[in-house]
């Protein structure tokens, strides 16, 4: 089925960059969507303080996958940018704002200011996590295109009951990701605050996914095409259960960082399931297949993803060791200085 020739290696090398910053930008998602959950300043201090050394790397990733599709797949970028233009001018809004109410919360003592980036970074994480799931939804789902590879619907139609399930889906995902970093990164009273919402983060997770589940089986047939033609791609799913279900257990046990690995092998698999139900193509066209976009008819000339894949392998081990370098440095638990959030 994946014959590895270049636009099949630069399909998962975009599939392998995206599944980087959904498991790196996630958990920092899901701690600003439970950043209210918090009430004293001192916690909320201590839970931007989880994420402020490395928010803006993870980004780092979206910026690089985002410039992978450009380089490799001109016409998919294209589409979906100009399909989703006033999603993604959200989405992009939505990064900005947070920012802001990162790097301005605790720059004034009043109450009503720092309630205000509070909300505003929350509300915004949020935000971010849903138009993430909405997209895929709607990815998933197929949108409409033309023989010329426009898109030819109107934003409205992106918010059907499809796209809104897997916006939620995505939202209960990153919260549990982001409670189980949280609990990773804290101490005391409210880390054993965080160790309680982990298994509530859980449970809405799972019913959300089964929701999904049930919708994807039901709805959109062939984004499960692959795994019926190729049962051991059914592997994927087990696996992705058997990450979940060892959360609540490795959270039992106090073993915090394997509960973190199991969230992200999660959410690798996930993505990894997504990425087989979706082969050959990136952008799937509803209610006209043969109009979709793939690896083959929305590709770069062969020369230009020759070229991209050199710079490819150079530039990923970059940021791979810029990841890995900040995660040392600002590694174990928060500690309030004068310089923190």
């Amino acid at each position: 089925m994946f014959g590895l020739d270049l636009n099949v290696i630069w399909f998962l090398l975009v599939g392998i960059l995206f599944t980087g910053y959904a498991i790196l930008d996630g958990f920092d998602l899901g701690v600003g969507a439970l950043h209210l959950f918090t009430k004293t300043d001192q916690e909320r201090r201590i839970m931007l303080n989880s994420i402020g050394p490395v928010w803006d790397g993870n980004e780092v990733w979206l910026v690089t996958a985002g410039g992978a599709l450009f380089a490799a797949f001109p016409d998919v970028y294209a589409t979906v940018f100009s399909g989703f233009y006033l999603g993604f001018i959200l989405y992009v809004m939505s990064l900005i704002f947070r920012a802001v109410a990162i790097e301005f919360r605790s720059k004034q003592p009043m109450k009503w200011w720092r309630d205000f980036w509070d909300i505003s970074f929350s509300v915004s994480s949020i935000l971010s996590s849903f138009l993430i799931g909405l997209v895929l939804g709607n990815i998933v789902w197929g949108v409409p295109l033309d023989a010329e590879k426009n898109f030819t619907g109107f934003f409205l139609n992106l918010f059907h009951p499809y796209s809104l399930l897997l916006g939620v889906t995505t939202t209960a995902l990153f919260m549990m990701h982001g409670a189980i970093y949280a609990v990773l990164k804290t101490e005391g009273s409210l880390h054993e605050k965080i160790r309680g919402w982990v298994n509530r983060t859980i449970i809405f997770f799972i019913i959300c996914y089964a929701a999904t589940t049930m919708a994807t089986l039901l709805y959109v047939p062939h984004i499960t095409e692959a795994v019926r033609r190729q049962p051991l791609f059914f592997i994927l799913g087990i696996l992705n259960m058997l990450a979940i279900a060892n959360i609540p257990r490795e959270i039992h046990r106090r073993n915090d960082f394997l509960a973190f690995l199991s969230s992200c092998a999660s959410i690798a698999a996930l993505l990894a399931l997504f990425g087989v139900g979706m082969f050959p193509d990136f952008v799937y066209s509803n209610p006209h297949p043969e109009y979709s976009l793939n690896l083959y008819n929305a590709a770069s000339s062969p020369k230009t993803l020759k070229i991209m894949l050199v710079i490819a392998m150079i530039g990923v081990p970059l940021v791979l060791s810029y990841t890995v370098c900040i995660y040392w440095i600002f590694r174990g638990k928060v500690k309030l200085t004068p310089a923190s959030y």
